[in-house]
């Protein structure tokens, strides 16, 4: 029966996922707190998920025109660069401490989104 709540947890990373929203924010949470996954296996299990998903994401904003190229190859290669070495940091960092450091990089982005929605109905009025 368990699986069955990994099917949840991964539909509702991939609906996030595919609203580019960052699927990661549900997923490794919910495989980590929910499921009992280890911190590591849950972020490793996010990034494996991320590639389909962002293939089809991808896929759409090029069909729909979206994408813009300026500076394109620079961020991918950028991009590349540190996930290599964000992979390599958190390889060596203990489950615990990455835990809290994921942590916190969701209160940061909790906090920016609740200013950015408080900022958008100051000027909207």
């Amino acid at each position: 029966m368990k699986w069955l709540w990994f099917i949840v947890a991964g539909f509702l990373g991939g609906i996030l996922g595919g609203m580019g929203m960052g699927g990661g924010t549900v997923l490794i949470p919910l495989l980590s707190i929910g499921l009992g996954v280890p911190q590591h296996l849950a972020q490793a299990i996010n990034l494996i998920s991320f590639v389909p998903m962002a293939v089809i994401a991808i896929i759409i904003h090029v069909k729909n025109r979206l994408i813009n190229t300026d500076g394109l190859f620079i961020m991918i290669i950028s991009g590349l660069v540190f996930c290599v070495l964000g992979s390599f940091i958190a390889k060596n960092i203990e489950a615990n401490v990455l835990r809290r450091i994921f942590g916190g990089f969701l209160t940061v982005l909790s906090i920016f989104q609740v200013c950015e929605i408080a900022r958008k109905k100051r000027t909207d009025k």
